[in-house]
């Protein structure tokens, strides 16, 4: 599904006085067949203004480009009305023997307990299975942290309650032009995050698997996580190499404030490009291994269907 922004440049005056000037503004658009007064009303919306007595929109042009999250646009309605017509997306990368997830770390192997061949003396003729055994590092592939990953008391992976895992309404931060690398906490002002999982999308996953993927990734800085905590977010993702900045000096304040919360970690998505700001629902459920902190998940969103779309 194609979405739309207006990039333009406003005067807005004010009925009770003073204005505001703006340009080179950009604003999501619910449909490219919007004309300048309806793109001013959405403006006005979108930046909660009150009193306004006009809106003047200058060098105005629709193009084709993600939402970054507009609010009162309206674009998507909720997922939980569009159960019947809804596309699950992927968020995970797979995992395969000598996959590098994390440069240091261990890559996975796997190795058969039992062959197909050696299992046929064990099953009635036609019948036959292959057991294998995987050994891997829990920071592997697509994966998620509890706060027992970096504190001892904290709950481990057995005391996550499903309900903060499954079907979470998620918000998509659109940050792939960001000119720095820390995503600062006045990212998050303009939305409503209580109950929500916050995903970064930066771009960084297309270098998954590659040497580049290990340097200037994308990270959450220190006073965007303890704003994430403050509005009670549930779960907080990013599609790159660490929540953190893992080229630090060992800091990991984003890590420690958010698993301090139980505010759960999801690192290395991907596809997030394919979820819309919001309107969607997030999933990411690790087994239930007790002692444990950090494990794979498969995380994906339900994304509503074209019958959503107003």
């Amino acid at each position: 599904m194609t979405e739309y922004r207006a990039h333009f440049d406003a005067e807005i005056d004010f009925v009770n006085g003073g204005g505001l000037r703006a340009e080179g503004f950009r604003l999501d658009l619910p449909s490219p067949e919007l004309g300048e007064a309806e793109i001013g009303e959405l403006l006005v919306r979108h930046l909660g203004l009150a009193l306004v007595g006009r809106v003047a929109l200058a060098n105005l042009e629709i193009v084709a480009e993600p939402h970054r999250g507009s609010r009162g646009v309206g674009t998507v309605a909720s997922a939980q009305a569009n159960d019947d017509h809804r596309t699950l997306v992927d968020l995970s990368h797979p995992i395969s023997a000598g996959l590098v997830t994390y440069p240091g770390l261990p890559a996975p192997t796997i190795t058969p307990h039992l062959t197909r061949e050696a299992s046929r003396a064990h099953y009635a003729p036609g019948t036959e299975f292959a057991l294998d055994v995987i050994t891997m590092i829990g920071n592997t592939g697509t994966y998620l942290d509890s706060p027992y990953h970096r504190y001892a008391g904290g709950g481990d992976l057995a005391s996550l309650s499903l309900e903060t895992l499954v079907g979470l309404p998620a918000e998509v931060f659109r940050l792939t032009d960001a000119t720095e690398r820390g995503i600062p906490a006045e990212v998050f002002f303009d939305r409503e995050l209580a109950g929500t999982a916050v995903l970064l999308h930066t771009g960084w996953s297309r270098h998954f698997g590659r040497p580049e993927y290990a340097t200037g990734a994308p990270f959450l800085t220190e006073a965007g996580a303890r704003h994430l905590v403050s509005v009670g977010v549930a779960a907080v993702g990013i599609d790159s190499l660490n929540i953190d900045d893992a080229e630090s000096a060992g800091e990991r304040p984003a890590h420690s404030v958010l698993l301090a919360a139980g505010v759960h970690v999801i690192e290395h998505l991907t596809a997030l490009e394919r979820v819309p700001v919001r309107g969607a629902r997030f999933t990411a459920v690790p087994p239930r291994v007790e002692g444990f902190g950090t494990f794979p998940v498969r995380a994906f969103a339900e994304v509503p269907g074209p019958q959503a779309v107003g």
